[in-house]
């Protein structure tokens, strides 16, 4: 892989795995979004990935405004990178989950690599009652879910990020979705040097574990030789290990509430940025490498610059 001799931490604020009644700490209005994302940006991370949800109840959306105001409010505090989720949900349509890039023009936005079975019902054991009633029901629903990305939602959704100047971070939950990425370079559907994001402990994805992140970055080199680089996400008490290992590699890390909600065990975190600071520290003490700052990232990453976007 693309060797960098500084570590890229990503931080992904919120999400749309955890719901509201399992921590009091997850951001949900845009406003806490955007707080969220420019403290996080002032204790390392370079890039941000942004989910937006209702303001009332906590539940996962697609709301173009609500997108648009956390954009602009990051950016107006930070030089961060904005990288909105076009993985929305696991229970929305490609259709409605790519919207935002037309509509935002960022310099990255996720971009999902393969169908996967999601579940998160098996969260439903750990809680007595919910919050909210939506909670309950959406994660129950997981046991019949499957996460869309076909072939053709593919050809459908690379498009508009060329046509807008977005660079996709390509989200890998298991071994096939590389070959899946391998194809569309071949079809010329995606451009290297590439991004990649290995997606690890999402149930219905490849386990988190120190041999299997070995072994998805071995074939990544198989396919692309150098020209990918990686980032690793590790779901749950798998956070800290798995980032600590990719950067240990080279690679580099993302961490926040949308991934794991505990700073160590039996103890939330209390904040984006506690986690990214985590990770800073833990790069810098066993990684022996320096983080890279906004700017650094967009060269690395050949990214057209914040002037570039529509917010």
């Amino acid at each position: 892989m693309r060797e960098f001799d500084k570590t890229i931490v990503s931080c992904a604020v919120t999400g749309a795995i955890h719901t509201p009644t399992m921590s009091p700490h997850l951001p949900i209005t845009a406003r806490e979004i955007a707080d969220e994302a420019i403290a996080a940006a002032e204790a390392g991370a370079s890039i941000v990935h942004v989910h937006v949800r209702d303001e009332e109840t906590g539940e996962p959306v697609t709301d173009l405004d609500l997108f648009r105001e956390v954009a602009e409010r990051i950016a107006a505090n930070c030089d961060a990178i904005v990288q909105p989720t076009t993985g929305g949900a696991p229970t929305m349509a490609p259709e409605e989950r790519i919207q935002v890039v037309p509509e935002l023009e960022p310099e990255m936005a996720s971009c999902n690599m393969g169908s996967i079975n999601f579940g998160l019902y098996q969260l439903l054991d750990k809680y007595d009652e919910f919050e909210y009633d939506w909670e309950a029901a959406y994660l129950d629903g997981t046991r019949d879910l499957v996460f869309q990305n076909t072939f053709e939602d593919l050809e459908t959704i690379l498009p508009v990020f060329e046509d807008h100047g977005t660079k996709p971070e390509l989200e890998v939950y298991d071994v096939g979705h590389l070959y899946n990425a391998k194809h569309l370079v071949d079809r010329g559907l995606l451009e290297t040097p590439l991004h990649i994001q290995l997606v690890m402990g999402i149930h219905g994805g490849i386990g988190a574990s120190a041999k299997n992140l070995n072994h998805l970055v071995d074939v990544a080199e198989d396919l692309f030789g150098d020209d990918f680089s990686v980032s690793v996400i590790g779901a749950g008490r798998n956070e800290f290990p798995l980032g600590t290992q990719a950067v240990s590699m080279g690679g580099h890390a993302r961490v926040g509430l949308e991934d794991n909600l505990y700073l160590e065990r039996g103890r939330l975190a209390e904040s984006n940025a506690e986690m990214v600071e985590k990770m800073v520290r833990l790069t810098r003490e066993i990684a022996g490498r320096e983080i890279a700052t906004p700017a650094e990232t967009r060269e690395l990453l050949g990214l057209k610059g914040q002037s570039g976007t529509n917010f």
